[in-house]
């Protein structure tokens, strides 16, 4: 059975919610828990769930065969912070199952966009990953305020708050602290995880302090020292990336060689808060903060802390790359995988679930035409992608 991803869209259109298939995957390259491959295995599925994987051929097999001879077969990525775009009919959503991405956290917007395009998923009208929806807390708010919001979004059946932000220099103030403090108070009663956008390492610090272990970004305003990563890993705070914001992108916007920064603006003018220097001028430090400052939280947390979290709204293929080359710079593709699989289905709370090719799980997959462990550029590489055992997008 073949199906690009447009006859996909159609297929599921017409006919309303697709449902769970029995496949089996052999001659498989498996990325295994830990990120390190296994050549020639297999994985079976069984009604949307992993039955069996590992190396060899299955005891057994279970509908359709996918020869996957000279591909690598990995849990769906997910992405813990993507601001999604709810009334483009569609296209993002398409977008990111096309290029793997299986699970996404709404990390800001409308609650009730994100509610009814997750609806829209699950009803087979448009083809795309799985939605987690967000709702929003108003930092300059009180903290009853922040409770009954937090109340609001359980009553929606909505888990996550979107990303609060906090004063980045010289850190979070008081008033914020206890706005947060409340939150999380309620967020710990009502089953809402509270995400903190803090974009600086003593705002980070700040914040861990009163108890938050969700932080949307690195910081991108300083190094991270050793101990303040350390005290992070301690306390089992999560991190995702946004890896590349201070990086320069190039040919994305304009093929006109010219560094640009991520919304399109010149690079490094129009990096939001750009650090300047004594004369008032952007210097681009941030994209050396970030990928630093990633490397010393991995170090201190023996690879768990970090996850992946895109924050950018232009093309999927072109985001994930960005993202991949300053990755590149300082852990290695097996360790990448960790980070984009079980580190980031811990953040958005779904990790007995996803983030891994084990039995139980759903079967989320996607099938990757290469060896990203060779050339991580073929992580881009997606050939095929199932989605709780269904086969979404086949581009072979």
């Amino acid at each position: 059975m073949k199906i690009t991803a447009y006859a996909a869209l159609a297929l599921l259109a017409a006919g309303g919610p697709a449902f769970a298939q029995d496949v089996t995957i052999i001659n498989a390259r498996l990325v295994m828990p830990d990120g390190a491959p296994v050549e020639n295995g297999s994985i079976v599925v069984r009604d949307g769930r992993i039955a069996s994987v590992g190396a060899g051929a299955p005891a057994e097999t279970a509908g359709e065969t996918i020869d996957a001879a000279g591909m690598t077969v990995a849990p769906g990525f997910i992405d813990g912070h993507k601001h999604v775009a709810f009334d483009d009919g569609g296209t993002m959503a398409l977008d990111l199952i096309e290029n793997g991405f299986t699970t996404v956290l709404s990390g800001g917007g409308s609650d009730d966009g994100a509610l009814a395009m997750a609806a829209q998923i699950d009803a087979g009208e448009i083809n795309g990953p799985r939605i987690i929806a967000s709702g929003r807390v108003n930092l300059a708010g009180t903290p009853e305020e922040a409770r009954q919001a937090i109340r609001d979004m359980a009553a929606k059946g909505i888990t996550h708050t979107g990303e609060i932000p906090v004063t980045p220099e010289p850190g979070a103030t008081e008033a914020e602290l206890e706005v947060l403090r409340a939150a999380l108070d309620e967020g710990e009663k009502q089953g809402v995880q509270v995400n903190v956008h803090a974009v600086s390492t003593p705002a980070m610090m700040d914040t861990n302090d009163v108890g938050i272990r969700y932080q949307v970004h690195l910081p991108n305003k300083d190094f991270m020292s050793i101990d303040d990563a350390q005290e992070l890993a301690a306390t089992g705070t999560l991190v995702l990336d946004a890896i590349s914001f201070g990086a320069p992108i190039i040919d994305v916007f304009e093929q006109d060689n010219t560094p640009r920064f991520r919304t399109g603006g010149a690079w490094p003018d129009t990096i939001a808060g750009a650090v300047v220097d004594e004369k008032g001028r952007p210097t681009g430090v941030e994209g050396g903060y970030e990928i630093v400052n990633a490397r010393t939280l991995w170090d201190a947390s023996n690879g768990t802390a970090l996850g992946y979290g895109s924050d950018q709204n232009y093309g999927v293929r072109a985001v994930f790359e960005h993202e991949l080359k300053s990755f590149m710079v300082v852990l290695s593709p097996r360790d990448f995988f960790r980070v984009i699989g079980p580190n980031t289905a811990a953040y958005v709370g779904m990790a007995d679930e996803i983030g891994t090719l084990e039995p139980g799980k759903r079967a989320d997959i996607v099938i990757l035409d290469g060896n990203p462990y060779e050339d991580f550029h073929d992580f881009l590489e997606t050939a095929v992608v199932l989605k709780d055992g269904v086969v979404v997008v086949d581009k072979r």
